[in-house]
């Protein structure tokens, strides 16, 4: 039982979020229109450069992957349940710690 509004933001968009959905669907299309293992591939390099790189290499890709995971939450957050919101906001945290604590180990 869908509705067709089902994966429609309700309520007003404020300009913010406008903007930066406007600025990222150029990069959204692209993305869309390669292999639909890009993104993956991309996330999975990024995590395994993150990990055993050195820190001088690690820290800039998790940071990289971070943002990307917070950028990709907020195009989707307004037709995502509590429950999906919740796990892109520890998603992004996870990377954001590791990525201190590579910082902080050496």
């Amino acid at each position: 039982m869908s509705s067709a509004n089902a994966s429609q933001p309700t309520g007003p968009v404020s300009p913010l979020r406008a903007r930066i959905t406007k600025a990222s669907y150029p990069l959204i299309a692209r993305l869309h229109g390669m292999p639909k293992l890009t993104l993956p591939i991309i996330t999975l390099l990024l995590v395994v450069i993150g990990a055993f790189a050195p820190v001088a290499a690690g820290v800039p890709a998790l940071i990289l992957l971070a943002a990307l995971l917070a950028w990709l939450g907020f195009l989707s957050w307004p037709v995502v349940s509590g429950g999906s919101k919740a796990l892109r906001i520890f998603a992004v945290l996870v990377v954001g710690f590791f990525a201190i604590s590579r910082i902080v180990s050496g």
